[in-house]
């Protein structure tokens, strides 16, 4: 087997990721090119991979049930979005009064 490259679309587990593999191939009767996804199970030993990352992944021996595949390189990381806590929302307020609507007493 030779390497391949896919998409992390789950990291809930401890040190293991699935990786999700396209490939493209020609349908002969169809005369197209067919998208087809595999999701593989791999290691990840140091738990560094996010949703998003696109990675490398070598084969191995058998490592449990599923899991036949190790986590080579990460090629990508992933951007993660993380929400604005309350303390930057309020510090940016405090530097700008200028972008907070007025408020109307009655």
């Amino acid at each position: 087997m030779k390497s391949v490259v896919g998409l992390v679309v789950s990291n809930k587990m401890q040190k293991s990721v699935v990786v999700a593999v396209d490939r493209l191939f020609h349908h002969k009767v169809y005369n197209r090119y067919v998208k087809r996804t595999s999701k593989f199970m791999a290691h990840d030993g140091n738990n560094e991979c996010n949703i998003g990352d696109r990675v490398r992944l070598d084969p191995s021996r058998p490592l449990s049930k599923h899991k036949h595949w190790v986590v080579a390189e990460i090629l990508k990381k992933a951007r993660i979005y993380v929400p604005p806590s309350a303390d930057n929302a309020a510090s940016a307020a405090v530097s700008n009064p200028e972008t907070e609507a007025p408020v109307s007493s009655s």
